[in-house]
């Protein structure tokens, strides 16, 4: 017989949308350091802007924000796609963004000692 144990509790789950919450915010007010809340230091992203792609470290992310501000019309859905104790994956619906633009990001979260940080982010923008 299989034992039938809930192996991700409910608090990693909000613990994870707090995380992916945190990036959202941090776009919406054009806070560095509000985006960087979310993020491992050794996080990395890639995706496709303008059907160019692009990526390497985070800081490419908030040099973004920086240089393009607060995205105050920006609207979201979170998604928790897979979980497990120590790895999540979030989709991030994204509508107008500080330029404008429309994504899909797609983040890999770790929980590293109880912090659910994300670690990589991977993104598709949509035709303006």
């Amino acid at each position: 017989m299989t034992k039938n144990i809930k192996a991700v509790a409910t608090k990693d789950y909000d613990a994870v949308i707090a995380a992916a919450s945190r990036y959202v915010e941090g776009l919406r007010t054009g806070n560095r350091e509000g985006v960087a809340s979310a993020f491992h230091n050794d996080a990395v992203m890639y995706g496709f802007t303008n059907g160019k792609l692009m990526g390497g470290p985070i800081q490419n992310l908030y040099d973004f924000v920086e240089q393009h501000g607060a995205a105050p019309d920006i609207a979201t859905r979170l998604d928790v796609l897979a979980i497990t104790p120590t790895t999540a994956v979030v989709r991030v619906d994204m509508e107008k963004d500080a330029i404008g633009a429309d994504y899909n990001d797609y983040l890999a979260l770790l929980n590293i000692d109880g912090d659910w940080q994300v670690i990589a982010k991977v993104f598709h923008q949509f035709d303006q």
